[in-house]
């Protein structure tokens, strides 16, 4: 099913005596979901993607703009007649129902001709355990169960109804970090075999970047950027969203670009062909890093960590913007703990240029 989006806009009352603007928490969101895709809406606490998923939904209803199921405008829809599934972070299960009730009982709250048989339910209930691999604890209450287990009865619900969008606000971040690796592998698996166009909602960049088709990043209720995950983090459109996105982060340096080329902190350390002179942001991705003896960028060296195939070098440069660098380097390389500066020369590819007015990126 594809959704469409356009010019959603959420605006909600000044409240308090110092709040005098009403608070704008999605703005002219538009675009466009391909039928079977998994969208990952991606951005910090309060950037309007929950509030984007409630408007999808219809427990919210936008201040302006459309949504579009198909061809179908589902603007003014209410919730239970849209055919969308909703899991939600903190689970929602039922404690005193079992695993069997708790999947069948979104089935048995449907009225009229839409109400299956008992024999479908059963038939639908255990075909949606079967997918979430949950076949044999379907006697079992949720108390009795793992995170894990509990988020997988929380999608078998919202799948049994066979729905036309799922909606999943933040489904893994009450898992701890194994169960998180199991469980997005889980509901990315799940969503191939289903072909259900989903949208997932994190503000962890890792779990976007590592099961969705697309991404999309936002910032104070505004779309920043829309793109595969590789190639948004590849080719960043400002700094925010380079900062955003990657772990460790991407190192922020205070730059100049004189005569084309790229200065920091008064070296010359690249070529910076068709930028105008100017004072610029210098984002450089820890894997852009070449240790080299002579190498233009001469850092303080604060320790080496050893991570198996890489190493991680930490340094400090007074025109970083971040605590520390971390730059990551293959284990093949040798470092010297003792030293106390280090060289690196970096790889064009890896060193993004922006705007210090805009923050914008300079192409």
């Amino acid at each position: 099913m594809k959704v469409t989006l356009q010019h959603l806009t959420k605006k909600y009352p000044a409240r308090g005596k110092g709040q005098q603007k009403e608070v704008i928490a999605v703005n002219d969101f538009t675009f466009e979901i391909p039928d079977g895709k998994l969208i990952g809406l991606l951005g910090p606490s309060g950037c309007g993607k929950s509030t984007t998923l409630n408007l999808l939904s219809g427990l919210q209803t936008p201040t302006s703009g459309r949504i579009f199921f198909g061809e179908e405008d589902v603007t003014d829809l209410p919730p239970q007649n849209r055919g969308v599934g909703l899991v939600f972070q903190n689970y929602a299960l039922y404690p005193h129902m079992t695993v069997r009730q708790n999947i069948l009982f979104p089935l048995q709250n449907l009225k009229g001709k839409d109400k299956p048989s008992k024999e479908d339910m059963e038939r639908r209930a255990l075909e949606a355990a079967k997918l979430v691999q949950l076949g044999d604890l379907m006697e079992r209450k949720p108390a009795e169960l793992s995170g894990g287990q509990q988020q997988r009865v929380a999608i078998a619900r919202a799948l049994v109804k066979m729905p036309r969008i799922l909606l999943l606000d933040e489904p893994l971040s009450n898992l701890d970090a194994r169960l998180r690796l199991q469980t997005r592998e889980e509901i990315r698996r799940i969503q191939r075999e289903t072909q259900i166009t989903t949208i997932f909602v994190t503000h962890d960049q890792e779990e976007a970047m590592s099961i969705s088709d697309q991404i999309v990043v936002m910032k104070d209720g505004i779309i920043q950027q829309i793109g595969q995950p590789q190639k948004v983090y590849d080719d960043p459109i400002n700094l925010f969203v380079a900062k955003f996105l990657g772990t460790p982060p991407i190192n922020v340096f205070s730059g100049e670009v004189k005569d084309q080329r790229l200065f920091i902190g008064g070296a010359d350390v690249l070529k910076a062909p068709g930028v105008a002179d100017q004072p610029v942001w210098v984002g450089i991705r820890p894997e852009g890093f070449v240790l080299e003896e002579s190498g233009p960028l001469c850092c303080a060296l604060q320790g080496v960590e050893v991570m198996g195939r890489d190493i991680t070098v930490v340094a400090g440069h007074p025109d970083c913007e971040n605590t520390a660098i971390r730059a990551i380097i293959s284990a093949e390389n040798t470092v010297n703990a003792a030293s106390e500066t280090v060289s690196f020369a970096l790889k064009p590819n890896k060193v993004f240029l922006f705007s210090r007015e805009t923050e914008g990126r300079l192409l």
